[in-house]
């Protein structure tokens, strides 16, 4: 009986501190587990939460480039990249806007921009699109993209078509 209750009791233990990860020591599971779960608090104040409402103020009308995640709370890949997303924002808070956009309380943005698959990483300048990454990606890829953002985005922008999404409900 003691048996049987220990093993319930490892099957219910909380989801993050005390599973090991396989093939590693359980302490330096935890340990591996909470550096890339935690961030600094200047990095989460560096990283906006957008809505369908603040998207246009945010992302469009901003002159900064700026750097979106598409994600989801229930995709695992969309949490193992926030923590890259959120060292990027403190890297380049003088030079990129990092935001992230929940797609499933926000459901028309990601429409407007064809976000099909999380996480979604979409960099703008000028108010336009000018690279996309989707997946969980390597974080040297990640950074590697802003980098050409900020040297070759606004060129981009400037020869791109303005296009004008005011919704008329006339064809």
């Amino acid at each position: 009986m003691d048996s049987l209750m220990s093993a319930e009791k490892a099957f219910m233990a909380d989801d993050k501190k005390d599973i090991p990860i396989q093939g590693m020591q359980p302490e330096l599971a935890t340990q591996e587990t909470q550096d890339t779960e935690t961030a600094s608090p200047q990095s989460q104040a560096l990283v906006i939460e957008v809505d369908d409402i603040t998207w246009e103020k945010a992302v469009e009308k901003t002159s900064t480039p700026v750097a979106v995640m598409f994600y989801s709370p229930s995709c695992a890949f969309c949490h193992q990249m926030e923590p890259y997303f959120r060292n990027y924002a403190e890297e380049y808070k003088e030079q990129v806007v990092f935001a992230r956009l929940n797609i499933m309380t926000n459901p028309w943005t990601a429409e407007r921009y064809g976000v099909r698959s999380t996480p979604a990483f979409k960099f703008f300048c000028n108010g336009k699109p000018v690279r996309e990454m989707v997946g969980a990606v390597y974080p040297a890829l990640l950074k590697k993209m802003v980098d050409e953002v900020l040297i070759n985005g606004k060129e981009c922008a400037r020869n791109s078509t303005t296009i004008n999404y005011d919704i008329t409900g006339y064809g």
